[in-house]
């Protein structure tokens, strides 16, 4: 029998680094809680913003948050004042003494699973079809340039239907497999009138390979 394995959590070492950057023996339990909820509270606050993630590291006074989007302008405002507003409310909300957020801008958002699965949510809480939906960002992310192949799901009532169904369409290769495989994952969900509708996206980036096995081919 089959397992599934978390796209992200496969590669955690090997292509990917952890989210939460810290290590605390007395206070593990109280911190990671403080990462989850903030993460969490974060992603649904900036909604809007199509925040592709947030990680966060800690040192013995200081916290610092990057929060990736393709719309850092939304965040940042006018002269800074989206962001200094910002940090008050995680000051107020979390406690945190010593704060820092920076602003890191995703360049390609369509290459990115989780700015891909906002957008394919927005077009389903709009009441588009979801096949055109599918299929508009299916194109959109192989024209991107930097995407190999993709795949997108949806779950539920889909067009209201009675029954719940999951649909899918895929375009390339998504390698789940291959540890070197830069294969990026993202789960959304789009509340409707008649349930909530689940999303899911994988784009495969190409391989990633030692920069010292690169030096023996190219000596080759």
């Amino acid at each position: 029998m089959t397992h599934s394995v978390h796209p992200y959590s496969f590669r955690i070492g090997i292509l990917r680094d952890w989210k939460s950057r810290w290590f605390q023996h007395k206070n593990f339990a109280k911190f990671l809680k403080e990462d989850v909820e903030m993460r969490e509270w974060l992603m649904k606050k900036l909604r809007a913003s199509l925040v592709s993630g947030v990680e966060i590291e800690r040192s013995r006074n200081t916290v610092v948050i990057y929060i990736k989007t393709p719309r850092p302008g939304l965040l940042i405002g006018r002269g800074g004042e989206g962001i200094e507003k910002l940090k008050k409310e995680i000051q107020k909300k979390m406690n945190f003494k010593d704060l820092k957020v920076t602003i890191e801008e995703v360049r390609n958002p369509y290459a990115d699973a989780h700015v891909v699965a906002r957008l394919v949510t927005q077009d389903l809480e709009k009441r588009l079809p979801f096949r055109r939906v599918l299929k508009s960002y299916i194109e959109k992310v192989m024209n991107s340039g930097s995407a190999k192949g993709v795949r997108i799901e949806v779950a539920g009532r889909l067009d209201g239907a009675e029954m719940g169904r999951r649909e899918w369409l895929r375009k390339g290769l998504i390698p789940l497999q291959t540890l070197r495989a830069d294969v990026d994952f993202a789960r959304d969900r789009a509340a409707l009138p008649y349930g909530t509708v689940g999303v899911t996206v994988w784009i495969y980036r190409g391989e990633v390979f030692d920069k010292e096995n690169e030096k023996e081919k190219l000596e080759k």
